[in-house]
């Protein structure tokens, strides 16, 4: 029975590659997570054999469920561009989300967005952002990652949180390559907070993309009815999700550490409505029933629309919220447009 709550059948391997954009002079640190080869079977399961990392500026380290430098799985899969969101980096966020998805049979990339200019204005930091997605489509399907890596370049998808998620949805307008889209907590909401990256969506698309909106119910940035907004103006197919009892972090890595370190900051004063309103990790739903959500329904997503399989097009149409119940998970589909 297909269940895309447990691990895929690959095992999972990980690299860091620097790609160097020639036009804007940028050199980005990437990430990318692919289906290793067979040799090198369960050992992402061996807790001494598991790759770890640093957190950019400070000391902590963290491990993923994945083999650093593995050799690949030699045939081509397709490709899931990750955007990170702002003030987090390409393994900050969620490992957990693409390690999953390339235990299935899917190559994900994700690069350290370029930083803006002190004084660069919002549209400036999006459409640069915008770039960074296009570029690395580019730099994957030319075998940037390595020659053994390989990409099937009519099967692309696209993922992203918060400023990440304004981020993949802005680019439909520019970018025709990508075939689906997964959105958590997305920017670009009506009437955005304070603080919060105002950039405004127009939703005219180079293509058809079916959309998945991934949204947190008690989310305190990005709260759920200026999302709702751009749902209704996102074009089909699409549907969208609801995690209970979850706010704009439960779709992180260490989501219970994260959470609290954003409510416990001191921020200025034009920002202390976020650590004001945000309620307690403990709280909230749990980090690994949140993950366990988000993982399942993005890959879902992806294997109904890049891999077109009927096993999870029937996963999403014999009810998930009965699907979530089973692990004990409070979330609901919010929404749903077909083709018109």
């Amino acid at each position: 029975m297909y269940d895309p709550f447990i691990r895929g059948r690959f095992s999972v391997g990980v690299r860091t590659v620097e790609a160097v954009d020639s036009v804007r002079n940028i050199h980005f640190p990437c990430e990318v997570w692919y289906p290793a080869d067979v040799s090198h079977f369960g050992q992402d399961y061996v807790h001494h054999r598991l790759d770890t990392f640093s957190i950019p500026g400070g000391s902590e380290s963290r491990t993923q469920d994945a083999i650093r430098d593995a050799a690949a799985m030699a045939e081509p899969f397709p490709l899931v561009v990750y955007s990170h969101p702002s003030g987090r980096w390409k393994r900050q966020t969620a490992t957990f989300l693409c390690t999953h998805l390339a235990s299935h049979g899917f190559v994900v990339a994700a690069l350290d967005h370029t930083s803006a200019t002190p004084h660069a204005k919002d549209d400036d930091v999006g459409r640069s952002r915008v770039f960074d997605v296009t570029f690395l489509i580019d730099f994957m399907l030319k075998g940037g990652a390595g020659a053994d890596i390989q990409i099937e370049p009519s099967r692309i998808g696209a993922v992203g949180h918060s400023f990440g998620g304004w981020t993949v949805l802005s680019a439909m307008e520019t970018e025709s390559r990508i075939r689906a889209l997964a959105v958590f907590a997305p920017a670009g909401g009506s009437n955005p907070r304070p603080g919060v990256f105002p950039g405004k969506l127009r939703f005219k698309w180079k293509r058809e993309a079916p959309t998945l909106y991934l949204i947190a119910e008690n989310d305190v940035m990005t709260p759920v009815k200026g999302i709702a907004d751009m749902f209704k103006r996102t074009p089909p197919p699409k549907r969208s999700f609801i995690l209970r009892r979850a706010d704009h972090h439960h779709f992180v890595d260490e989501i219970e550490h994260e959470h609290e370190v954003v409510r416990t900051t001191l921020w200025p004063d034009e920002l202390k409505w976020i650590s004001d309103e945000m309620r307690p990790a403990s709280e909230l739903t749990s980090g690994e029933k949140a993950q366990a959500f988000v993982s399942a329904l993005t890959l879902a997503h992806f294997d109904a629309n890049l891999l077109w399989k009927e096993e999870a097009r029937h996963w999403f149409a014999s009810g998930v919220r009965s699907h979530l119940a089973e692990r004990g998970i409070d979330g609901y589909e919010a929404g749903r447009s077909a083709r018109t």
